[in-house]
């Protein structure tokens, strides 16, 4: 019983420390001394269509419309294109009122999900470069200018924005929620240097339009996928420092678990419908990367109650085992409460940070179960932020 409860405690424990910190080691070792080459501007900025999936964005669409008609880029090679999930207010009306000014409108004859809706915007696309964007971010003057940069490699098939997360949310609790993004990023700049990225910021990527799927599967995520479908294709997918959008934090703690739910069950889907980008003797270093970033990342949520209990059946034999047991369950209490607490108080950096990480392993662990009862949701619920 010993045996099986240091393996049992061992395994998250080795996959949690690969994961985080043996990976990003792995791949800033094998990086070192590289350097990026400059991106230079191609001959002609290439045609593209900007595409914005909404529902219900009434109280930011017009803000968000005016800013992308301001960014640094040829008016006559950039389109902007509106998916309406079947909004229910008055999103549409407020969209409508910028035609005039070159922006397009398609409306769902129902509410079928954000993939669904980007899926219908196939149709209407122009020129050769896809931009995916959302309707709650502002993105910065020179940033599509910076992804058309990237793209203007052929070996690039997908080119992604650098997310900064800002702004507070309701109690401050989900502040390290920017920790985690500068931390994501950080890594994302190593996968470039090193070969490619595996998965694309939700927010802000542009894609080649060959490599535009119309009818991917509405359950999905269309921006962890495009990387692989690039992949599949023989293309690279590159993380842009130049090309910023600011991502209002969600705005409670609470808010954040529930998309993390959301985005990890499409996620592990996702990569189950893709599973053979994981194979090394076709794909080689990307599915090495696949696997060390996505796989073995989601499954410490899978794995941290194992951990638990093989903690459990060690204590019974060891002193060292019941000291650590006792400090986990009060960590895990403290972060629990920093949870429920959030929405109403502001708290001690600890305990915020102990809530975020106790809340997004729980996260991890229901995502687990929906997608392994293949409990799939197509239909959008979008991330309300300020």
């Amino acid at each position: 019983m010993r045996t099986l409860g240091l393996v049992l405690f061992l395994a998250p424990a080795l996959l949690f420390g690969y994961a985080y910190a043996g990976y990003p080691a792995l791949l800033w070792l094998l990086t070192r001394g590289r350097r990026r080459p400059p991106l230079t501007d191609p001959p002609t900025w290439p045609e593209l269509t900007i595409i914005v999936p909404i529902y219900n964005e009434e109280r930011s669409i017009a803000e968000t419309l005016e800013s992308i008609l301001t960014l640094d880029y040829p008016p006559e090679r950039r389109h902007i294109l509106v998916i309406s999930d079947h909004s229910t207010d008055r999103s549409d009306e407020i969209v409508r009122g910028f035609a005039d000014r070159g922006v397009r409108l398609i409306r769902m004859g129902k509410r079928s999900g954000k993939t669904a809706a980007e899926n219908a915007a196939g149709a209407g696309l122009r020129g050769s470069v896809v931009v995916n964007t959302d309707a709650t971010i502002r993105v910065q003057s020179g940033a599509i200018k910076a992804l058309a940069r990237a793209l203007h490699d052929p070996a690039v098939g997908v080119a992604s924005g650098r997310d900064i997360s800002t702004g507070l949310g309701v109690g401050g609790a989900n502040t390290d929620e920017s920790s985690y993004v500068s931390y994501e990023m950080w890594l994302r700049d190593l996968e470039t240097d090193f070969h490619s990225i595996v998965g694309a910021s939700g927010c802000f990527f542009a894609i080649r339009r060959d490599l535009f799927d119309s009818i991917f599967p509405e359950a999905l995520s269309r921006d962890f996928a495009s990387p692989m479908i690039a992949r599949a294709h023989g293309f690279r997918s590159v993380s842009v420092p130049d090309a910023i959008c600011l991502v209002p934090r969600t705005r409670s703690l609470r808010a954040e678990f529930r998309r993390k739910v959301r985005t990890m069950t499409r996620g592990l889907e996702t990569l189950w419908y893709m599973r053979h980008l994981m194979n090394p003797f076709t794909y080689g270093r990307f599915a090495m990367m696949l696997v060390s970033h996505k796989l073995v990342r989601w499954l410490v949520f899978a794995m941290a109650p194992v951990g638990i209990i093989g903690l459990v059946i060690l204590s019974a034999y060891a002193g060292w085992a019941r000291w650590l047991l006792a400090v986990t369950i009060v960590l895990i209490a403290v972060g629990a409460a920093g949870y429920y607490q959030a929405e109403s108080k502001r708290l001690p950096r600890v305990v915020s940070a102990l809530a975020f990480l106790v809340s997004g392993h729980v996260a991890g662990a229901v995502a687990w179960f929906r997608a392994c009862r293949g409990e799939l949701d197509p239909v959008w619920e979008p991330t309300r932020r300020h």
